[in-house]
């Protein structure tokens, strides 16, 4: 299954693609590597709790708090609170907007790759005793 398919729950069909996607921008509030992280742990669809999303993805306590509350006020991800015993529990889940929009952003890194500055833009520069290929 690719992962566009895993992201959006449903295969990657004409429907639901966007118009042009070599013209959409890049959303900045996911292209931060730590945002990409936290919402590529939450694909899954279970929530997450703060323990467990920090251990994903080795951010400290302070980066994990800020970086999750910015998902949220933007409406990508949801952040429930509930009191165990003496604690509070902190858990995170994707929201539906949060989903389309790492769709769409997985999308257009695709469309990138399948324009040819991938692995078919390599060519072959002869080959070594040991029938490894040598790639420029």
């Amino acid at each position: 299954m690719r992962l566009l398919d895993r992201i959006s729950g449903r295969p990657d069909t004409l429907r639901n693609k966007v118009n042009d996607p070599v013209k959409l921008e890049f959303d900045q509030m996911i292209s931060a590597p730590c945002r990409l992280g936290i919402l590529a742990t939450l694909i899954p669809g279970q929530p997450v709790t703060f323990t467990a999303m920090k251990e994903a993805t080795s951010l400290s306590d302070g980066n994990l708090h800020v970086q999750t509350r910015k998902l949220s006020e933007v409406g990508y991800i949801e952040i429930s609170k509930t009191a165990k015993g003496r604690r509070t529990v902190t858990e995170f889940r994707i929201t539906d907007l949060g989903r389309e929009r790492l769709r769409l952003h997985v999308m257009k890194l695709q469309e990138i790759l399948d324009g040819g500055a991938g692995v078919a833009g390599a060519r072959q520069r002869g080959s070594r005793a040991d029938d490894s290929a040598v790639w420029a």
